[in-house]
């Protein structure tokens, strides 16, 4: 029976590089893996023939040979090199690696780095519009001083583990399927310690709480976050520590409602100002300004005083305060005031006439509603 093209088995051409036929490789082993596949009768065959596919074009020498002989060109009945240049878990090791944890003969990274934290800042919106600067107490786990982080008691250091021999991790082969895990006996960590610190019972870290000073830019809104690079939770086995993230969260405000770079607010303006116009003061988060209002202002209407609202924290042109009309209707009348009242509707007329053009017109809309429901 003869066999299928290297290229098409992993479904590569003839181009790719090692990298992406380290990649098709996985892909197709995976698929065809028989632990994976135990009712299927050709999956062995597949696997196999994909694994030799790879090993074939992952050695320069085998895949030149091949390239301009084919399968004879590697065919050690042919002369040729042949497939078993590397053992299977060598192979699968190298692939799978960074699955199961590292390929065989590699060792432990670095120290792990520590966990990141995060902060919920709560400022007021004028803090948050102007800028401050805030101290908060956070806590965490910091390095033990008194064994600098090792764990083990002053005097003493942890020894290399003797079940993974410092790597962290060992491996289990189980048919042709090689996989790795987390050590036992040192959990990972490739040393074990005999005689831990009192202070931290050999964790090599501790609880402790610390004060750091944030400074808060101006425009800050909710959500937003201020990384303090180096500032979170220590990392085990004296490894770099994580980052502190501060959240910002903008605590409402009584008057002023914020959106995005521009600030709204509610102006209640008496029916005299409403009808006949007028002159009040509103507040800004700069101070109070004059607001001029016209005659026959309508509950609604958006007055825009510009350049009152937020610069954004990162940049642009600083947003508008609006204004919104709020016609407020008078309460606890004297019997002096109804009456003047009742007179002032008896001058306009039934239905208000020009004088009340809405109310008109919704009076109008509702005729017609039942005009048209009319059989």
């Amino acid at each position: 029976m003869s066999k299928r093209d290297y290229y098409e088995v992993l479904g590569v051409d003839r181009s790719t590089d090692e990298k992406d036929i380290k990649k098709a490789y996985r892909r197709v082993a995976m698929k065809y893996h028989p632990d994976r596949n135990p009712d299927d009768p050709d999956a062995d065959a597949k696997f196999k023939e994909a694994t030799e596919a790879y090993d074939v074009l992952m050695n320069k020498e085998k895949r030149a040979a091949y390239d301009q002989f084919g399968h004879a060109g590697v065919d050690p009945n042919m002369g040729g090199g042949g497939f078993g240049g590397g053992s299977f878990s060598d192979i699968f090791g190298d692939v799978f690696g960074d699955i199961f944890g590292g390929g065989g003969g590699r060792g432990r990274g670095g120290p792990q780095r520590g966990s990141d934290l995060r902060y919920t800042l709560d400022i007021t919106l004028e803090d948050a519009v102007r800028g401050t600067t805030v101290e908060i107490r956070v806590p965490t786990l910091a390095s033990c001083e008194e064994c600098d982080g090792s764990g083990a008691k002053k005097g003493s250091s942890p020894v290399t583990c003797n079940t993974c021999g410092g790597m962290g991790q060992v491996r289990m082969q189980q048919g042709l399927f090689a996989v790795q895990q987390t050590c036992p006996s040192c959990r990972g960590r490739g040393k074990t310690i005999s005689d831990p610190c009192r202070s931290c019972h050999g964790q090599g870290r501790v609880e402790k709480s610390k004060t750091l000073s944030v400074k808060v830019p101006p425009g800050v809104d909710t959500g937003d976050r201020i990384r303090l690079s180096g500032e979170g939770e220590a990392g085990p086995d004296g490894g770099p520590p994580g980052d502190l993230f501060v959240q910002m969260s903008v605590r409402q405000h009584p008057i002023f409602e914020r959106d995005g770079k521009n600030l709204y607010c509610e102006v209640p303006i008496t029916f005299v100002d409403a009808a006949l116009g007028g002159e009040l003061e509103v507040p800004t988060l700069d101070g109070r300004v004059k607001l001029k209002i016209p005659a026959e202002t309508q509950t609604g209407k958006l007055f825009r005083l510009r350049g009152k609202g937020v610069k954004p924290v990162r940049g642009g042109s600083v947003g508008d305060l609006l204004c919104r009309a709020v016609v407020e209707t008078p309460v606890n009348l004297s019997k002096k005031q109804k009456e003047l009242l009742k007179e002032f509707q008896d001058s306009l007329g039934q239905g208000g006439g020009s004088q009340s053009p809405r109310q008109s017109s919704w009076f109008e809309g509702v005729k017609n509603f039942f005009e048209d429901m009319k059989p």
